[in-house]
């Protein structure tokens, strides 16, 4: 029985197995004057013992307490959770072919309304079902690579995904999405920017700040515009389509290697930084704000590079900081550290002798900024010139993230020093920017310089 009440413990999985009730019941909960009927769900592990959660009518989900003047009655027998996938619609085979890969992470998942319970959405039925809009775009294909949290995924899961990628451009499709969570949506799209060369069409990740079932969900008009991207693009690029604001008008399209989610939890929480987003889709349509992208071109033969070297450090500065963590990295054998520094690109000079004895080991150490804005610039003082001269790489205005996995890739291509040197800042996928437009951090904020 206690298996059918997952996340009950205590006195209130003993009132419920009284009650003979089980997950799926409609069940009714009487408290003096207030009743409540609804879907009895399963609740975390890590909830406490004091409530019980069921589903309204409406959809919405409540925690009652129990107290023991609380009456719980089952309204009718156990259902268990399921789903009921929408028929297909009607397939118009003239339209693009895209493949939806999915990794999971919040997009990649739906809630039964009447159960609570949650499944990995990816067949093309349960996609149509929740996001009808998709049978006007294209024809979907789909495959579930992984459903992991996003942090979980390392450079492993990045060669696969490109692989995986890269069989499904061969075959001739005209577009792939890859959904995945938000949280390290960044580093995977940065990752198969440099992996995926040569693209012959456009590779468009997607991700959802909210879950489908809540109201304010961004997951399905987050869906759509990848998918549009995906199937009509101009591009052969690595994208990030994520909410240009708060509501539901455009989807911005950020190049994977200029995009950093900036929010922990609004829906329009990713920003290009540094540099114009790639495009947006506006009323189902692609509208181009750059022109240096490498254009669609279905006769055009993908490279795959996918070896990656996660024997690489990313360390941000910070004042006090002992200078052993450097020491230590080298002593462990990582082949590479990327420096997080203040401003225009510094440490303090207590970690000279640290960063000095590193490169001396054949370790490649290189310069960006915690800044959000701006790049590196090392030869205004003279922390930032000695250390130049002691051979640290200033990366301009990479992203510290890109420029972590950026150097993952090329160690993964090549054991040579000055060959991992001249690549690094090489700009190979828009990750460094010709110049710095002062106005930029205002204009992806949607803020003029005075309200900024």
């Amino acid at each position: 029985m206690t298996e059918n009440l997952s996340g009950y413990r205590g006195k209130i999985l003993a009132a419920l197995i009284e009650s003979k009730v089980q997950v799926g019941d409609l069940i009714r909960i009487t408290k003096g004057k207030e009743t409540y009927e609804g879907i009895l769900i399963p609740r975390s592990e890590f909830g406490d013992d004091k409530h019980i959660v069921i589903k309204l009518k409406s959809g919405y989900n409540i925690g009652i307490e129990v107290t023991e003047a609380t009456k719980i009655a089952k309204l009718s027998v156990e259902m268990k959770p399921s789903f009921i996938s929408a028929s297909l619609p009607k397939q118009n085979f003239n339209l693009p072919k895209v493949t939806i890969v999915s990794t999971g992470g919040t997009i990649a998942s739906r809630v039964d309304y009447r159960t609570g319970a949650v499944k990995p959405v990816i067949s093309a039925n349960d996609l149509y079902s929740i996001v009808p809009e998709l049978s006007d775009i294209a024809t979907i294909d789909t495959e579930i690579l992984f459903s992991m949290f996003s942090e979980d995924l390392t450079s492993k899961h990045w060669t696969e995904i490109a692989k995986t990628v890269a069989q499904h451009v061969s075959k001739g499709v005209d577009g792939v999405v890859v959904t995945h969570g938000t949280d390290t949506i960044g580093y995977t799209a940065a990752a198969l920017s440099f992996a995926l060369q040569n693209l012959p069409v456009p590779v468009v990740l997607v991700g959802a700040q909210r879950s489908e079932d809540r109201p304010s969900s961004d997951a399905a008009s987050n869906l759509v515009g990848a998918v549009v991207a995906a199937s009509r693009a101009p591009f052969a690029e690595v994208t990030v389509a994520m909410h240009e604001s708060i509501s539901d008008e455009a989807i911005t399209l950020h190049l994977g290697t200029k995009v950093r989610k900036l929010h922990t939890s609004r829906r329009d929480a990713f920003k290009t930084v540094n540099t114009l987003p790639l495009g947006k889709v506006l009323n189902g349509e692609v509208l181009m704000l750059r022109k240096d992208y490498q254009t669609r071109d279905k006769e055009r033969k993908l490279v795959l590079k996918p070896q990656f070297d996660d024997r690489v450090a990313l360390i941000k500065f910070y004042p006090g900081m002992n200078a052993k963590i450097i020491d230590w990295h080298v002593e462990v054998g990582y082949k590479g550290i990327i420096l997080e520094g203040s401003g225009l690109g510094h440490v303090c000079r207590e970690f000279f002798p640290s960063v000095k004895r590193a490169i001396e080991n054949n370790v490649i150490v290189a310069m960006t900024s915690q800044c959000i804005w701006g790049r590196v610039n090392m030869n205004v003082y003279t922390n930032g010139r000695d250390l130049i001269a002691i051979g640290v790489v200033p990366l301009q205005d990479m992203l510290a993230e890109t420029a972590l996995v950026k150097l993952m890739w090329i160690l993964g291509q090549t054991s040579d020093a000055n060959e991992t040197k001249n690549l690094l800042v090489t700009n190979m996928s828009h990750e460094i920017s010709r110049r710095s437009t002062i106005d930029v951090p205002y204009k992806n904020l949607g803020l003029s310089q005075m309200e900024a």
